[in-house]
């Protein structure tokens, strides 16, 4: 379990890093989201991440 707690962090950050505060916003929902297993939650964070991933580069 700690491995797990330390990858999640460094995803963290890594995520924070490329993609700013939104980046951070949708990886906590989403993964709240799939903790607590609401669909709606879940789906939030998918759409802030794709919305980020799919910006053309600047």
């Amino acid at each position: 379990m700690p491995a797990l707690a330390i990858g999640m962090a460094v995803m963290d950050r890594l995520i924070e890093w490329k993609y700013g505060t939104a980046g951070v916003l949708g990886l906590t929902l989403l993964t709240i989201g799939f903790k607590i297993k609401n669909t709606t939650c879940s789906l939030a964070g998918t759409v802030v991440l794709g919305s980020l991933v799919s910006q053309p580069a600047t």
